[in-house]
C-alpha cells in the first residue's frame, strides 16, 4: 500500500463525507437563518425557539434523505472492499 493510496483513500473519506452532510447542514442552516429572521423581524428574544424546529427540520431531512445517504456509504465501501482486494 503506497502513501498515495493512502492519500487518495483519505481524500475519498473527506469528500463522501462532505457530500452527505453538506445537504443536511444546508437545511439546518436555512432554517436557522430564517428563524433568526423571524425573531428579529417580531422582536422575539427565545432561545429555544430556535432549537425545536432546528431538530424537526434535521430529523425529516435525515429521513427523507437517509435512502441517498446509504447509496453514498454503501458505493464507499465498496470501492473500499475492492481497494482491498488488490492490495492483499
Amino acid at each position: 500500500m503506497t502513501q498515495e493510496m493512502v492519500i487518495g483513500i483519505l481524500t475519498e473519506v473527506f469528500y463522501t463525507s462532505i457530500v452527505i452532510l453538506l445537504p443536511i447542514l444546508g437545511i439546518a442552516l436555512v432554517v436557522g437563518i430564517m428563524i433568526s429572521i423571524f425573531q428579529a423581524a417580531t422582536s422575539i428574544q427565545e432561545m429555544t425557539l430556535t432549537f425545536i424546529p432546528k431538530i424537526l427540520v434535521t430529523a425529516v431531512a435525515i429521513i427523507f434523505l437517509l435512502p441517498w445517504i446509504f447509496d453514498k456509504i454503501i458505493a464507499f465501501t465498496l470501492r473500499i472492499f475492492n481497494i482491498i482486494n488488490t492490495v492483499i
